[in-house]
C-alpha cells in the first residue's frame, strides 16, 4: 500500500500563498494542497495592483536589487537567489504572459493586466490538484491542534500535517489583509513585530497662524494644510521635484520624482520612497522633516539670480512664473509655508525654492498604506521559514509573504519578495516531509 498523502493547508490566496501552493503541487499525489481564504476569491490585492499596470518585478541586477530591502536584505537574499527578478519573468512567461521592461526598469506584462496572468495561474494550480476553499476565515487552532475556520455554513475544523501562513500584512483590509492573525500567533509565543504602514502618506504639521496672508489663510487646524491651500490644491501633483532628507540617525535620502498634496498632507510615489525614513523618525522623535526642491534642474545660484532680477511693476507671482516657471501648486506651497518677510527677501525665497522644509507629524492609517512593515520576525523562523517555537502539536507552521517582518519600496520589489518567500515556504514543507520535488 502506498503512503497516504500529506495534507497541507495554505492560508491566504495572495501571491505568496499561491506560489507556495504551486511548489507543493509539483510533487503530485504525495501532498494534498488546499488553499483557504477569507474572501470570495483569491488574489484580490494582486488584481488591484494590476489596475495601473501589474508591476511584477524589476530588471535591476541582484547587487542593486537586493539592497532595496534595507535592514532585511540579508534575510531575503537567499530567497531572492532562488527566485529573483529574472526568474519571475521566466515564471510569467511559463504561464503564457510575455513581459517587458519599462523606461524605469520596472517589469510589466505586455498587456499591462493582472487578470489574464491570475486566470492562467489558477487554471494551472487547479489542474495540478490544488483545492480552493473561499470564504473560510482562519480563527486559529483548536485545543487538539486542528485549524479553525469561520465559513458560511458555520465553524469548521480541518486537520492537516503542515500549514503555510500567507495572510498578508495590515494594509487594505477590505481586500483581506487585516492583520487579524497577529494575536493568534502571539498567543503561541511567536515573535511578531508590530505592523506599521509602509509606502504610505503623511499628515503635515499645522502651519503657524502667523504665516497667514488673508482671512481665508488664517483658518488652521491642529494638523494639515491651511483651509485655503487644502481647498484649492488637495489632489494636485508636485511634478519634477526632489525630496532630500537626513534623518535623526544620519541616514540620507535624495530622489527626484513627483507626489501629491492631500487635504492633510502628502502622498504619492516620491513620498512613498522616503516613507520608511520619515515614519521611523516620527516614531523616534515625534516628527520628521524633508526638504522640497521645487526646481531640481536649476542650481541654487541660478535661482537666486532669477529671483533677484528686477521685476519692475510686475507682481511677485508674475515674476516667479516668468523667470522660473513657478506657478500653480509650486507657487502656492511657498505662500503656504513662508511668511511675508521671507517671501519679500530674495535670498530667503531662493533658498526656500531649492530646499523648502516640510514637517510631517504622523503617517496616514495603515489601512491606507500600499504595504506594511513588521510581522513575524525572521529570528522566529529557520532558513525554510518554519516557525522555530515548539507547538503543542506536531503540525509544522511556515510563514510567507508580507506577514514576515520586511518591507520594500514600490517598483516590483514587494511582489518579488512575496513570490520568493512563498516558494521558500513551499520548499521548506517538502524538506520537512523529506519529499524531493
Amino acid at each position: 500500500m502506498g503512503t497516504a498523502a500529506r495534507r497541507v493547508a495554505v492560508i491566504g490566496g495572495g501571491p505568496a500563498g499561491l506560489m507556495a501552493a504551486e511548489i507543493l503541487s509539483h510533487v503530485g499525489s504525495a501532498i494534498s494542497v488546499q488553499v483557504f481564504d477569507a474572501m470570495p476569491s483569491v488574489g484580490r490585492k494582486f488584481l488591484l495592483a494590476g489596475k495601473g499596470g501589474l508591476n511584477l518585478t524589476h530588471s535591476e541586477p541582484p547587487a542593486t536589487f537586493n539592497p532595496r530591502y534595507g535592514d532585511r536584505a540579508a534575510s531575503l537574499e537567499p530567497l531572492l537567489a532562488d527566485l529573483g527578478g529574472a526568474e519571475v519573468r521566466q515564471w510569467a512567461e511559463g504561464l503564457g504572459v510575455d513581459t517587458f521592461v519599462g523606461s524605469s526598469g520596472r517589469v510589466f506584462p505586455k498587456d499591462m493586466k493582472a487578470a489574464p496572468l491570475l486566470r492562467s495561474w489558477l487554471h494551472r494550480l487547479r489542474a495540478s490538484g490544488v483545492q480552493f476553499s473561499m470564504r473560510h476565515r482562519w480563527l486559529g487552532w483548536a485545543d487538539n491542534g486542528t485549524l479553525r475556520f469561520s465559513t458560511p455554513s458555520g465553524e469548521q475544523s480541518v486537520q492537516v500535517d503542515a500549514v503555510v501562513l500567507a495572510l498578508g500584512g495590515g494594509s487594505w483590509s477590505r481586500l483581506g489583509s487585516d492583520g487579524a492573525w497577529v494575536p493568534l500567533l502571539v498567543e503561541r509565543g511567536i515573535d511578531v513585530q508590530p505592523l506599521r504602514p509602509s509606502n504610505c502618506g503623511f499628515d503635515v504639521a499645522a502651519r503657524p497662524v502667523g504665516l497667514a496672508e488673508s482671512a481665508e489663510n488664517a483658518e488652521t487646524s491642529t494638523s494639515g494644510w491651511s483651509a485655503y491651500f487644502a481647498s484649492r490644491f488637495a489632489g494636485q501633483p508636485f511634478k519634477s521635484v526632489a525630496i532630500n532628507l537626513t534623518d535623526s540617525l544620519g541616514r540620507q535620502f535624495s530622489r527626484r520624482g513627483e507626489f501629491v498634496a492631500t487635504a492633510t498632507g502628502v502622498e504619492g510615489s516620491l513620498v512613498y520612497a522616503a516613507s520608511s525614513f520619515l515614519r521611523d523618525d516620527i516614531e523616534r522623535t515625534g516628527s520628521a522633516i524633508f526638504t522640497l526642491d521645487l526646481l531640481p534642474d536649476k542650481l541654487a545660484q541660478q535661482v537666486l539670480g532669477e529671483v533677484r532680477h528686477p521685476r519692475g511693476s510686475r507682481s511677485l507671482s508674475s515674476h516667479l512664473k516668468s523667470r522660473l516657471g513657478l506657478e500653480g501648486i509650486k507657487a502656492a506651497i511657498l505662500h503656504e509655508l513662508l511668511d511675508k518677510e521671507s517671501m519679500a527677501d530674495p535670498a530667503k525665497l531662493a533658498a526656500a525654492i531649492k530646499a523648502l522644509p516640510i514637517t510631517v507629524i504622523r503617517t496616514r492609517p495603515i489601512d491606507e498604506a500600499i504595504s506594511s512593515a513588521g510581522g513575524v520576525s525572521f529570528a522566529a523562523v529557520d532558513a525554510d521559514l518554519k516557525i522555530k517555537v515548539s507547538q503543542p502539536t506536531d503540525v509544522a507552521i511556515f510563514c510567507a509573504g508580507e506577514m514576515l517582518d520586511w518591507e520594500a519600496p514600490t517598483g516590483g520589489y514587494l511582489m518579488t519578495a512575496c513570490f520568493a518567500s512563498g516558494r521558500a515556504a513551499g520548499q521548506g514543507v517538502l524538506r520537512h516531509f523529506g519529499i524531493t520535488a
